[in-house]
């Protein structure tokens, strides 16, 4: 008997479910269609800042290997 009760209990939450559904899509506060993802600029660096990044990384290699050591 547990059971009967516990079905209708999760029965009357689904109700109060759709139903609540089905006054926000009535509002239009719920839209169907899927909106495209906008894509990031990708952001362009000069050949110096990529040499020195590239710098400062073997820098910092070249620290943990002598540390290691």
């Amino acid at each position: 008997m547990a059971i009967d009760s516990i079905l209708a209990q999760i029965d009357a939450e689904i109700a109060t479910l759709k139903q609540a559904r089905s006054l926000l899509a009535s509002a239009g506060l719920i839209t169907t269609n899927v909106t495209e993802h906008k894509t990031r600029k990708r952001r362009v660096l000069s050949p110096e800042a990529r040499k020195r990044i590239a710098d400062a990384q073997r820098k910092r290699w070249a620290a943990q290997k002598a540390k290691a050591k």
